[in-house]
């Protein structure tokens, strides 16, 4: 097993197409803390059950700065002597078949799991130098000054720096590293439209099979969008909402084993994350028959003007609030107009009545993760004023529980939600997934010809 073997190496490779932008996004993490030792994991493997791993997916913070997707992969920023960093991604080498790893590790030897790139070749990609990761520990023991590290994706990588960080200063990072992904550069940009495109794609083939997904479950159209995004993506950005009847009004449903019943609503939240990990992230309320009734289209309708408000209200310079107020002012208003809590709606929007039924905030960054951003300062994200390169959700929705006593019977167990992928331009605005139609006759002629 130790000989005779082919040489495989790559000595051609180009780098990756974002490493320039993966360049520049470390020379503002270098610019931020000189003189400081920075520690990036890609985190590891993760036991699902028994000896079966769940599939890797690489910590944010680390794909964003290198573009890199290797379990146990660790980005170090040493500070150099003449100011600045230099930077080092510690990767697990090719397996040795000297050793047996290639044949013996069922986890990590390529006889079982496949190819992996050597050194030298993921150099040559994400425009780093790489060295083995079995010797960082060694080398984060020896190194002095200041470190910090982004905690919760490396256990080994935090014992080697056991008393040398602080959960403050470690903390600081996580919050400036989640900031750097606020505003999206054109690589970024484009792959979320590559996301949008594949979900708007995923959106088609689930509505095609309406009809057996009715003789089974949710399952069948979760299934049915998954095919999608494994086949045009790396997977789904996470776990779809495919919610029919009164399972639309449950905000995270994603069981999906419920039946899909003629007359009733389907609620598809779903996106497809690309090969380079950005995800989309769009909700169409959809009538399984292909029909709305006239209470369900009412309802809708007053979704779409709430969406649009929300919408209109992207743009440079306008507060990141913003949209989130102007949709929820105007569910606010035809809450009252309808009867279901009383007016004037000024009242109601101050004192939130309206959240009974709306639930949730009306949107969130989007990027590498669904919810983009997630541990940046409050100063800095819903507090912030907008900028062209930023990317949100807008998504209002109504929801009235099956058992909701406050409203009128015929309302219990419709929930509505419409969702879309907004990019801040230097002039407005720009829907990302705008290729779904959205009102509610276009809905219905978009279904029609779809089932022929």
């Amino acid at each position: 097993m130790a000989s005779g073997w082919a040489d495989t190496a790559l000595r051609d490779l180009a780098p990756l197409p974002q490493a320039g932008h993966t360049a520049r996004r470390r020379a503002a993490l270098s610019a931020r803390y000189p003189g400081e030792r920075l520690v990036v994991p890609a985190g590891n493997l993760k036991v699902r059950s028994n000896d079966s791993d769940y599939p890797f997916r690489a910590a944010t913070a680390y794909v964003h700065l290198t573009g890199d997707q290797t379990f146990d992969g660790v980005l170090v920023l040493e500070p150099a002597e003449d100011g600045g960093h230099r930077a080092h991604l510690y990767l697990p080498p090719r397996s040795s078949r000297e050793n047996g790893e290639f044949w013996l590790d069922s986890a990590r030897g390529e006889l079982w799991t496949g190819r992996r790139h050597s050194l030298a070749e993921a150099a040559m990609l994400y425009g780093l130098p790489c060295r083995d990761v079995g010797t960082l520990g060694e080398e984060l023991a020896r190194g002095e000054g200041p470190v910090r590290v982004v905690r919760g994706h490396d256990a080994g990588v935090e014992a080697a720096l056991d008393g040398r960080t602080t959960a403050e200063r470690d903390e600081e990072l996580r919050e400036f590293l989640s900031e750097l992904r606020l505003v999206k550069d054109d690589f970024e940009i484009g792959e979320l439209q590559k996301a949008c495109d594949s979900t708007v794609r995923g959106f088609e083939d689930v509505v095609r099979v309406l009809d057996q997904a009715q003789a089974t479950s949710e399952r069948y159209l979760e299934g049915t969008f998954f095919l999608r995004a494994r086949v045009e993506g790396n997977d789904v950005g996470y776990g779809s909402i495919c919610a029919a009847g009164p399972h639309a009004t449950i905000m995270h449903w994603v069981r999906n084993d419920g039946p899909v019943r003629e007359g009733e609503l389907l609620l598809l939240d779903a996106g497809v994350e690309t090969r380079t990990l950005y995800t989309a992230d769009v909700t169409r309320t959809l009538p399984v028959g292909g029909r709305f009734t006239p209470l369900q289209r009412t309802l809708y309708e007053a979704v779409y003007e709430a969406q649009q408000a929300g919408i209109d209200a992207v743009r440079p310079g306008a507060a990141y609030r913003d949209f989130h107020e102007a949709a929820q002012r105007l569910l606010a208003g035809k809450l009252v107009e309808w009867g279901i809590v009383e007016g004037p709606v000024e009242r109601v929007y101050r004192l939130g009545l309206q959240r009974r039924w709306t639930l949730a905030g009306t949107g969130h960054m989007l990027g590498l993760d669904v919810h983009d951003c997630a541990e940046a300062r409050t100063e800095a994200y819903v507090d912030c004023t907008l900028e062209p390169g930023m990317v949100l959700t807008v998504e209002p929705g109504l929801y009235f529980q099956a058992d909701d006593l406050t409203v009128p019977e015929e309302y219990r167990g419709i929930g509505i939600r419409i969702e879309d992928d907004i990019l801040v331009t230097e002039d407005g605005n720009r829907n990302l997934s705008g290729a779904l139609p959205r009102r509610a006759a276009e809905v219905e002629a978009w279904m029609a010809a779809l089932r022929g």
